[in-house]
């Protein structure tokens, strides 16, 4: 059912403390509260829900958990747990007295995260509106972009032979023992110290005995694979449960280290990938492509990220420009004149390729669009902020949705904490104002 509309009382309680007499209310996040639409944001959401059930969780308080998450840079149990005893969380969520427990519980992020899916993008629009209206952002800033990908690494082990045979072994006896399934043996221990046996063999440059281990992961693999299928054929809830699971270990026992084609680098998490950047420091990455696109030039308030998408299937980069700069233009409202990019964009599908800029390139680059190819090395520093600040260095979030939400959730972070530290900044530029106004009149009694 559609969840309560935020409502305050405005009334005094005896036992209770007020936030907006605890905390300062020219904090930046009390200003950045005041900022969001929230009502907008409810609005669009309840379409989400249906007319029946319990009434669904406030939209303030989880989106604003949300937010606060991305913006600080914390887990799903992090923010919860600051919650607790930050009134400005507190007050940013759209509590009105001092709560000293957590109301809900953890895992409601996680189905409001679900349950959002492609809304995640009003954030970003709600981002930037809130940019532009602190006066952050100007709308000339949106015209000129810089478009670039990057790789967001799922949380996962570096994927060796012998880790994925040992993950399968462990994936299988565990879902095999919660469904009820008795194998005939589990050969878990022996895959332990085959997988550890396998890697002190590989350091030592002993590869005939890793390759023994490694036969003998695959060996044992296959027998529970086999001792499964016995033991569920005929059973159709057990083969539906089982179907996917039994797949992934096939593949795992049976793929190759360097076979062409689709592989499978993790158990848990079918949809990684490995993605090379040619970087000297990690050649390749175990994730998921990104798009980002940023402003070119730098706004009064910073670089913000106009637009962020996961790119599963890993393609070529070109091929991806159309569907950035059409997503970002239905996101800003504002058509973009001159896009700018890397070399790896060579051969792209834009629709306008004439206002594209590849870097290197001469024909055509002269004067202030020669001086804005320049910056477009800036966005390296936004993508590292995002991985640094953000949780784009690691995905922990489930499956291809969840690379989806993790992308654009850290961009909405980004923005929000340029438009803090904006307002921080305002806000000392007035203070030092009022200083200065106030020491005049002191100084001019001194000199008389």
């Amino acid at each position: 059912m559609r969840p309560k509309r935020h409502t305050t009382t405005g009334s005094v309680d005896l036992f209770r403390a007020r936030l907006d007499q605890i905390i300062n209310m020219k904090h930046e996040l009390v200003q950045l509260a005041a900022k969001v639409d929230w009502a907008w944001i409810d609005g669009e959401i309840a379409p989400l829900y249906s007319d029946q059930g319990r009434p669904g969780i406030e939209t303030r308080f989880v989106i604003g958990l949300l937010l606060l998450k991305h913006i600080y840079g914390l887990s799903d149990e992090g923010v919860c747990e600051r919650w607790v005893y930050d009134p400005y969380f507190q007050h940013f969520t759209g509590e009105e007295f001092f709560q000293h427990q957590f109301p809900h519980e953890r895992s409601d992020l996680s189905h409001w995260r679900k349950r959002l899916g492609d809304k995640l993008e009003l954030l970003l629009a709600e981002s930037l509106r809130v940019a532009h209206q602190s006066g952050a952002l100007r709308t000339k800033d949106l015209a000129r972009v810089t478009v670039d990908t990057t790789v967001q690494p799922k949380a996962v082990t570096f994927p060796t032979d012998a880790k994925l045979l040992h993950a399968a072994i462990k994936g299988l006896n565990r879902l095999a023992r919660k469904h009820g399934v008795r194998l005939r043996q589990s050969y878990l221990r022996i895959a332990k110290q085959a997988a550890m046996m396998a890697g002190r063999y590989a350091h030592a440059k002993q590869f005939n005995r890793h390759r023994k281990q490694l036969r003998l992961l695959r060996s044992r693999l296959g027998r529970i694979i086999r001792d499964i299928g016995r033991k569920i054929a005929g059973d159709a809830d057990l083969e539906a449960v089982f179907q996917w699971p039994l797949v992934y270990a096939s593949q795992i026992r049976s793929q190759q280290q360097r076979q062409r084609g689709w592989k499978l680098y993790s158990f848990h998490a079918p949809e990684v990938e490995c993605i090379g950047k040619g970087k000297a420091s990690a050649p390749y990455e175990f994730g998921v492509k990104v798009s980002v696109v940023t402003t070119n030039a730098r706004a009064p308030g910073g670089q913000f990220v106009l637009n962020a998408k996961a790119l599963p299937g890993n393609p070529y980069d070109g091929h991806t420009l159309k569907g950035a700069i059409e997503a970002t233009e239905r996101l800003t409202g504002c058509s973009i004149e001159r896009a700018y990019v890397d070399k790896g964009y060579r051969g792209h599908d834009a629709s306008n390729p004439h206002r594209v800029f590849i870097s290197g390139q001469k024909r055509g680059v002269f004067g202030i669009i020669k001086r804005e190819l320049r910056r477009r090395s800036a966005i390296e520093a936004v993508i590292g902020h995002m991985k640094t600040e953000g949780h784009l260095a690691r995905c922990y979030l489930k499956g291809f949705v969840g690379d989806a939400a993790n992308a654009i959730l850290t961009a909405v972070g980004h923005n929000l904490r340029l438009v803090l530290a904006w307002l921080r900044m305002l806000l000392r530029l007035m203070l030092t104002a009022l200083i200065r106004a106030l020491a005049v009149p002191h100084m001019l009694k001194s000199a008389f």
